[in-house]
């Protein structure tokens, strides 16, 4: 392993100059607000509804429009906007940059706004294909058409909401961005309570959520926008050249980014041929999942992103490469716990959370079983977060794109035979998202290394040490206090939470005193930008 003098000590991580840390934090704490929203949506969601084909359809309905989302928006727009839009703030006037956001605001927004009239349009034929399991269930195959219409326009208003929070995080305006998401969550909340019991079918109710949350969404970004004077005004202008050279970096990106999305949507449609509660069972087992990954993996790389496009601009090089051996040693201090307390308590996380009247054992033990398959590619699925990045950020979209072909290939086979050879049911297709995650992760490390832009730096073998003797200890004291997962249903809720609560925090503190103990300090992660 390569050191460097960016470290500040030898058996410490290094420290690239500015307030990566600093913007990090408060990138998780906004995003921290709307994951546990989330959570509590989620937590309405299964005890006033449960699994079952109402959730089942609405699922499938949202899973459309968010998948088509992370490509034109936070995924490969994202990654082929944020480092010219970097290059224009460093390279040109205010007003060539106000002319860039226009002509682009102008370009997604023509295309997007086609692509919704189109589906709305054309959707009970789009859902044959699309809810091809449903097809035996006419109620639920309707059921879906109705809120697929409902949910679709939602793509549009989130990929302007997002291409408005690109803007802001390439100007260090995290917090806005990373609140914005708690308005989809609250809008879900206050329609499955107040909407749903005047629907002819209540999960109709949630659809409607969605769209008010999109134009909330929108609305909530405008105000910052206009005060840095960057608020869009939409200008069809094709030609401009900022809009061709985000358009030539976003179709291979767009390739690259599709493959993790597209293996999700096809795990959601090979579980719609399953039994009736599989596509409910992996969406609840992902969103928990999702609770780190979504408040520290995509906080560290909203702030990576335009802090390496800029170190790049640059020419930094040492400074590239010592922030992203922070952010993949932030990576490692987080997912590594997170990982082993998911699998650990994910009964009586499940219970805690969502057992009830229409969330049964069954349900519990299903939900269990998928959540700890994804949980095995929480390393991975944050690292790629991390590693992916590397590449954007030098406006390399190619090399993401043959890796991440790769491995949706290596899903594909994997969901077959697991699925179906070895009968692992939606279980399998949990397994097979985080060995292809996995395997995906590995390749993007392997590249940036052979391409010299990531160097681990001084101090990785003290840092991996400590790493496991804080995480062995935790573990130990989850097992123990923990106990058998099957007392937790007889209990009521309040001991439940109680219980929980007991667990999270002493577990947390068990991991951060080990850490302290052997050395680690807050200031030895005080990444700079």
């Amino acid at each position: 392993m390569t050191s460097s003098p960016v470290s500040s000590a030898p058996d410490q991580p290094p420290r690239p100059r500015g307030g990566l840390l600093r913007s990090s934090a408060v990138t998780g704490s906004m995003t921290m607000v709307s994951r546990v929203l989330g959570l509590a949506r989620d937590v309405v969601l299964a005890r006033m509804f449960g699994p079952g084909d109402g959730t089942d359809a609405f699922f499938l309905a949202f899973k459309i429009p968010n998948f088509l989302r992370r490509l034109f928006a936070e995924g490969a727009f994202n990654q082929a906007f944020v480092p010219v839009l970097s290059e224009y703030r460093r390279q040109r006037t205010h007003a060539e940059v106000k002319t860039l956001v226009d002509s682009v605001a102008g370009s997604l927004g023509a295309v997007l706004l086609g692509l919704t009239v189109l589906v709305v349009l054309a959707a009970p034929l789009i859902a044959i294909p699309l809810a091809w399991g449903f097809r035996d269930n006419a109620d639920k195959f309707d059921l879906f058409v109705d809120m697929f219409r409902i949910t679709f326009p939602y793509l549009l208003l989130i990929s302007l909401t997002a291409f408005a929070s690109a803007i802001l995080n390439s100007y260090d305006k995290f917090a806005i961005p990373a609140l914005t998401p708690a308005l989809l969550n609250i809008a879900m909340i206050g329609a499955a309570v107040l909407l749903s019991p005047y629907m002819g079918r209540p999960e109709v109710a949630l659809a409607v959520g969605v769209l008010i949350a999109g134009v909330a969404q929108l609305v909530f970004q405008m105000p910052a926008l206009a005060r840095l004077r960057l608020l869009p005004i939409p200008a069809l202008n094709p030609q401009h050249e900022g809009v061709r050279r985000v358009m030539t970096l976003m179709i291979p990106a767009l390739f690259g980014v599709s493959v993790s999305q597209i293996n999700l949507l096809l795990d959601t449609f090979i579980a719609s041929l399953l039994v009736s509660g599989s596509v409910s069972w992996l969406y609840f087992s992902d969103r928990l999942v999702e609770l780190p990954l979504g408040i520290f993996g995509i906080a560290i790389a909203t702030v990576v992103l335009p802090s390496l496009s800029r170190k790049h601009a640059d020419k930094s090089l040492t400074e590239f490469a010592a922030m992203l051996d922070w952010a993949f040693r932030m990576v490692l201090l987080i997912a590594i716990p997170a990982s082993l307390a998911l699998i650990l308590l994910a009964q009586p996380l499940i219970i805690t959370l969502f057992q009830g009247q229409n969330f049964s054992v069954d349900d519990v033990i299903k939900v269990t079983s998928s959540l700890q398959a994804y949980t095995l590619g929480l390393v991975a699925f944050m690292s790629i977060k991390v590693f992916a990045p590397g590449y954007y950020s030098r406006q390399d979209t190619r090399t993401p794109v043959r890796i991440g072909i790769l491995a949706m290939v290596a899903n594909m086979v994997m969901n077959i035979l697991l699925v179906f050879v070895l009968d692992f049911a939606h279980t399998g297709l949990a397994l097979a998202t985080s060995l292809a995650a996995i395997l995906n992760a590995t390749l993007l490390l392997l590249g940036l290394i052979r391409q010299k832009v990531f160097q681990f730096q001084a101090g990785w073998s003290v840092f991996l040490l400590r790493m496991l003797l804080a995480n062995v200890l935790m573990s130990v004291f989850l097992w123990q206090v923990a106990g058998d997962w099957r007392a937790w249903l007889d209990w009521p809720l309040w001991t439940r939470i109680g219980w929980m609560t007991v667990l999270t925090f002493g577990g947390l503190a068990i991991y951060t005193l080990s850490l302290y103990a052997s050395g680690v300090r807050l200031r030895h992660f005080q990444g700079q930008s």
